[in-house]
This record gives C-alpha cells, structure tokens and sequence, in this order.
C-alpha cells in the first residue's frame, strides 16, 4: 500500500521550487537587462546633463556599474534579499514602494478577469460541446479562434473608440476621474473606469478555456460510460450534472490557473491602452525610460505570481477531485 508523504516533506518542496524559480528568473532577468541596450547613467542623468565626467564616474562607482556582471548580479540579489529593490529611475521612488501601489490596482483588475473569462469560458465551452456541429457551437468557435488572434492592444484600442469616443458611455482611462479630490471618489467611480479594462481582459483570456472545454467535452461524450447513461435514458441536462461537470471541472480549473502569465502579459498591454495606473502601465514606462531596478523587480513579482497560481491550482486539484488526495500528493 502507497503511505502518504509527510506534509512538511510536501511544503519543502514546494517551498525549494519556489525558491529555485526566483533565483533563476533573478539571474536570467539580470543577465539579459545587463546586455540590453540600455545605459543606466544616461537613463538616471538624461541625455542633456550637464554633469562633468568626474559626477558621472562617481555615480558609476557608486552604483557598482565598473564591476563585472557576475559581482553586481550578487550585490543586487543581496540587497533583494534585504527588502532593498532599489531606486526607481523613472518614479524617483524605491522600487518595492512603487509595485506596491500599483499592484494594489492591478490585482483587482487582474482577479476580476480571471473570474470573469473562467465561467464564463467554461460555460461557454460546455453549450458549445452539447451542440457541437450547430450554429450556436460553430459561431463560438468561430469567436474564439479570432480573439485568439487578435492582440490585446489593437483590440483594447478597439473596445476604447467604440464605447468611449463613439458611444461616450465609459471614461477614456485611469482608474478614478481626473481632477476629482479623493475623499470624493466613490466605489462607482473605482467601478465604472474598471469596466473596460476588465472586459478587455476577459474577452481575451476567454478563447482558451472555451475551446479547451469544449473539446474535453467533446471526447466525454464520446465515451463509453456516457453511452451507457444515455442507454438507461438520462437527459442531456442529467449527464451534464452527473458525468460532464465532474470530468470537465478539474482540466478547466487546471487550464485557468496556468493561463496566470498569459493574463499577467495581458495585463501590461490592457493597462497601458487604458492609462490604467497598475504594474503594467509602470513595467512599460520602465522599459522605454531604461529603468532596470524598477524592470527587475517586476520581472520578480511577476514570477512570484505565476508560481502562486500554481500552487493555488494543485491545492484545489484535491478539493475537486478527491482521488487526486490519495498518493500523498496533496496536502
């Protein structure tokens, strides 16, 4: 008989992952913002300073820009490892301060869409899959394959012309009105500049799980025990509850939680069509203004993230299906 793994055995592991994954995302992320084309002076004193050479080799020094890759590699992963991500070039700000306000934002915008395009992808891909060859199921294949194409920045510029400066019905960006006190925004404010960025997302990260839900679908009714059902004469209603929803839940919750990069890379591009003030729009201002602290450290927290829904995914794995709990794999 199989014992199962002590639980602290399973956190270990979890927890040396994790850790592997920061290190390799820190050491790779470095490594290729070390070699990019950007200058970090140029970027930090601007193209028309006027500091004399001497200031600028003193800056050098300071920052540790004269020693060699590897040496400054382990300087910063140690001054991270304090809580120090450095200075931001373009906010004028330390780093953790900024993706700390801005994440705040951005994990509303980010956990709405996720939601959203999750039940709404799965009960798309389950009424696609029980008329699979109609009109209905080849309409919303036909939707998603297009949105699967569709980039999200043309497409949010899309959305935005048509229901802002067409319609006029949704504020062209940011996330409160412009020029209004903060005491005076209320969550309808906060609600009504969500929408669109929100619907953005969703509709991008929506194609995935339909058409992967659908197809799931497709092979299960295809399968022997669902003729049986049919054979001792259950509906399409009956099978969908009893056979469908249990075989097809686990795969999709799976797909969902994996899709976590896709929808953080999705984020920076919606964010920044929307003006929206979250770690995407401070990601993109970063890379045009050359600023490597504040890149790294988003680069970081994005990783963080990513692993986090994984993690998030393999704890639900027991919860849905139950088998899943039985090798010990699960705590």
């Amino acid at each position: 008989m199989q014992t199962a793994r002590p639980k602290y055995l399973y956190i270990a592991g979890i927890a040396g992952r994790m850790i592997l994954l920061l290190f390799l995302v820190s050491v790779l992320s470095f490594a290729l913002i070390a070699k990019a084309p950007i200058d970090p002076l140029l970027s930090y004193v601007g193209a028309e300073s006027t500091l004399s050479e001497e200031a600028k080799a003193e800056i050098v020094r300071h920052w540790g820009l004269d020693e060699p890759l590897p040496a400054r590699c382990l300087s910063w992963m140690k001054n991270v490892l304090h809580g120090d991500f450095g200075m931001s070039i373009t906010y004028k700000r330390p780093v953790i301060d900024v993706i700390a306000e801005r994440f705040s934002h951005s994990i509303v915008l980010m956990m709405l869409a996720w939601a959203f395009s999750g039940a709404l992808g799965y009960a798309a891909g389950i009424f696609a899959g029980m008329r699979r060859g109609g009109i209905c199921d080849r309409a919303i294949k036909l939707f998603c394959l297009v949105l699967q194409s569709a980039p999200t920045f043309w497409l949010g510029l899309l959305i935005l012309s048509f229901f802002s400066v067409k319609l006029g019905l949704f504020p062209f960006g940011l996330a409160v009105p412009a020029g209004k006190l903060a005491a005076e925004i209320t969550l309808g404010d906060r609600i009504h500049h969500l929408i669109l960025p929100v619907f953005t997302l969703t509709i991008v990260s929506i194609g995935k799980i339909t058409l992967f839900t659908r197809q799931k679908l497709t092979e299960i009714l295809n399968s022997d025990y669902i003729l049986f059902a049919r054979a001792r004469g259950e509906s399409d209603r009956q099978i969908v509850l009893r056979h469908v929803l249990r075989n097809t839940a686990l795969p999709a919750v799976t797909l969902q939680f994996s899709s976590f990069s896709e929808l953080f890379g999705g984020m920076a591009l919606a964010e920044t069509v929307f003006s929206y003030p979250g770690v995407g729009t401070a990601a993109t201002a970063a890379a045009l203004n050359g600023d490597a602290p504040l890149l790294l450290g988003v680069a970081l927290i994005g990783a963080l993230f990513v692993f986090s829904g994984n993690l998030i995914a393999n704890i639900l794995y027991g919860v849905v299906d139950p088998r899943l709990r039985e090798g010990g794999d699960y705590v």
